[in-house]
């Protein structure tokens, strides 16, 4: 008997999720999306699958989605798991998501056990794959009853050295606003046992420099707070833990700069009718006889030859063109003109890179590091390495539910061998597999 899947959105990481599914031969297929059309081209050339208009706002055409299927997966915004997951926990259906796991959804937990249900969390890219490849090697580590003494963690989505063309060095294969939204929050982490907190003005400030094999130079910034990570990984013994993001160089400077001169206010004004060059008049509060480029060097102690300047000429923000939009905030307009500009062009492909470096300390030895790099490239006519990334654990995953390969019950993260090892073994037959190397 077939088993039916509902999967809840249709956007940019669907793809290899739902053709993952369709290639099942036990599997009936829905996708329901706010966007028929979005639905329907996913499953348009399968038998076994349906597409369907969802308001995720319908809360009983929702549940009666949900009661129609052995197992959901969200890939919708965060803020509607919950609801999903409650749906899901009374229905005694399995619910799988990319996303972070909230407060919240712990909450279900021990319900959701005692319904005899999983809810599995954080299981697409980052959170996801960086956790299964850490606890496998945690795992190995206690094995050989050595114990961690330092955890650095690295994950980017890039361009592709060839399809690096701007001078920002990044473009968009997911949200732009999430990803702007991300740069501003504050991070921490622990260094040689010490806590560091960076607020979200500090974070770009001073990035590491960090090598990839094959790659080159990459610089890191630290990623919200990783201290709780210690807990989660059960690495008490360790004396540093710092989870990071990889960018090219370029984008910290910019977003650095951004910040400073007001340029990620969330704060919603009317601007009517004006220009660009306006725009970062009226932010800035620069008078009007002066030049902005000079104005900007002088209020804000910006070099002249600020690579900065060359990525805000790249938005033609000093230009007398229209803004794209006439209400919302500076944050607002800036994601509507890296929309506008910061996109992969045909023939192009995106890059994601994930690596851990992880010291151990043993009896005999008095320590080893382990590089374990991920580095997976999209197809220039074909899925994203982002949405391979992120769709197939999810689908991975959603097959070892149903085949009963995986019989965890609450609220989880794929940190324990049975969630793990199924689907890192599945990732590599699909190309997606990490290069360890071992330094003693």
């Amino acid at each position: 008997m077939r088993k039916r899947v509902l999967v809840l959105g249709a956007g940019s990481v669907a793809p290899p999720l739902a053709q993952y599914l369709l290639n099942e031969s036990d599997i009936n297929l829905t996708v329901a999306d706010q966007f028929l059309n979005r639905a329907e081209k996913l499953v348009s050339k399968s038998p076994h699958a349906q597409a369907l208009h969802l308001d995720i706002r319908n809360g009983e055409k929702t549940r009666n989605l949900i009661s129609k299927a052995d197992l959901v997966i969200s890939i919708l915004p965060n803020k509607f798991h919950l609801d999903i997951a409650n749906h899901c926990v009374a229905l005694k259906k399995n619910m799988i998501t990319a996303s972070y796991v909230s407060k919240s959804i712990k909450n279900l937990h021990s319900e959701a056990k005692k319904q005899g249900i999983l809810i599995l969390n954080e299981t697409g890219l980052d959170p996801g794959i960086d956790h299964m490849e850490a606890a496998r090697i945690i795992d190995k580590i206690n094995r050989d009853e050595g114990s961690v003494t330092g955890f650095i963690s690295y994950c980017g989505g890039l361009p592709d050295p060839k399809s690096n063309t701007n001078p920002f060095g990044y473009k968009f294969s997911w949200s732009p606003k999430g990803v702007l939204l991300a740069s501003k929050k504050p991070a921490q982490y622990l260094k040689k046992n010490k806590k560091v907190f960076i607020p979200p003005s500090r974070l770009f400030q001073n990035p590491a420099t960090i090598h990839i094999k094959g790659i080159g130079e990459l610089e890191g910034y630290p990623n919200r707070n990783s201290v709780p990570y210690i807990d989660l990984y059960q690495i008490h013994s360790t004396k540093t833990m710092f989870r990071g993001t990889l960018r090219y160089k370029g984008w910290c400077l910019f977003m650095h700069q951004a910040g400073k001169i007001g340029l990620l206010s969330e704060k919603i004004q009317n601007w009517g009718q004006i220009s660009r060059k306006d725009f970062i008049r009226r932010i800035t509060g620069l008078p009007e006889p002066e030049n902005i480029k000079s104005g900007l060097v002088s209020h804000f102690n910006l070099g002249k030859d600020s690579p900065f300047f060359q990525c805000m000429d790249f938005l033609e923000f000093f230009s007398k063109k229209a803004l794209p939009l006439k209400k919302g905030s500076p944050l607002d307009v800036l994601v509507a003109l890296m929309e506008e500009k910061l996109l992969y062009k045909k023939g192009e492909r995106d890059m994601i890179i994930l690596q851990h470096r992880i010291t151990a300390e043993y009896e005999k030895i008095n320590h080893k590091e382990i590089i374990s790099t991920l580095v997976d490239f999209g197809s220039p006519d074909g899925d994203t390495a982002m949405s391979r990334t992120v769709g197939l654990p999810l689908a991975i995953a959603a097959k070892n539910i149903l085949n009963r390969r995986i019989r965890s019950t609450g609220a989880q993260i794929p940190v324990t061998p049975e969630i793990y090892e199924p689907i890192l073994k599945e990732l590599k037959k699909s190309g997606i597999e990490f290069e360890t190397s071992i330094k003693e």
